[in-house]
């Protein structure tokens, strides 16, 4: 069955150098992030955001948890991991612009899917990137082998008369998964109208106001298959609000 049309849905591709590209420099933002603010929890120190502009000029005002300021060689170290930090600012922005301007010019030379994704309301340059590049590039048969592809299939269960599921397989893309549950918190807030968001409600309303975790992976399955019709054969999701008309 190699190479054959059954399997073709698997098959590894590159993804596009410019998301992946983000993904890793995120990832390290948020290790520079994270190495700031323990160092400064050791001193007794919270609420110290590296992120934020005014970064250097709160940290000389910065005092232990016993009122001293900062010792020399820890202020020194902090410095450094800022300065490392604010590189990343800086790389991030750059490959950013980067994305923006490829998905523009896809949008003005044609019709192209992942400049298709732009056209939501709720869809940014960012998930339009990686919905587009962890996934929907890719050739599928049917709804069940996009939401595999994703480890967002249910996963039958069954003994004697008791048949259940047992929740999603989780052994697809994780990027993808993760991304689509964060797209499906965010539809429910940018497309309250629609038929995805509806359902939601009403399901989430039947189980008395419990399982709203396990309800929005669900959420996220249906939405991914409806943005999968939507790339493939233009079928537009029942009430999405669109960008332009």
């Amino acid at each position: 069955m190699k190479g054959s049309k059954a399997t073709s849905w698997i098959r590894p591709r590159l993804r596009h150098p410019v998301g992946a590209g983000v993904r890793v420099l995120i990832v390290e933002r948020v290790r520079h992030v994270n190495r700031v603010k323990g160092l400064l929890f050791s001193q007794g120190i919270s609420g110290y955001e590296p992120l934020r502009r005014d970064r250097r000029r709160r940290l000389d005002t910065l005092q232990t948890g016993d009122g001293r300021l900062l010792p020399v060689h820890l202020k020194a170290q902090v410095c450094r991991e800022l300065d490392r930090l604010e590189l990343l600012l800086e790389q991030i922005k750059a490959v950013e612009a980067e994305r923006d301007v490829l998905l523009a010019a896809q949008q003005v030379a044609a019709p192209a899917p992942a400049a298709m994704l732009l056209d939501i309301k709720g869809i940014g340059p960012e998930f339009a990137a990686i919905l587009w590049s962890e996934g929907l590039f890719r050739h599928f048969d049917n709804r069940r082998q996009v939401a595999s592809y994703a480890g967002l299939a249910p996963t039958p269960w069954q003994s004697g008369s008791v048949d259940r599921e047992q929740g999603v397989s989780k052994a697809g893309n994780p990027r993808l998964r993760t991304t689509l549950i964060q797209l499906a918190w965010l539809w429910l807030r940018h497309q309250p109208h629609s038929a995805l968001a509806l359902w939601f409600e009403e399901r989430v309303r039947r189980n008395g106001g419990r399982l709203k975790k396990t309800t929005i992976v669900a959420l996220a399955r249906k939405l991914l298959v409806a943005l999968w019709k939507y790339v493939t054969a233009g079928v537009v999701i029942e009430g999405a609000v669109m960008k332009r008309t």
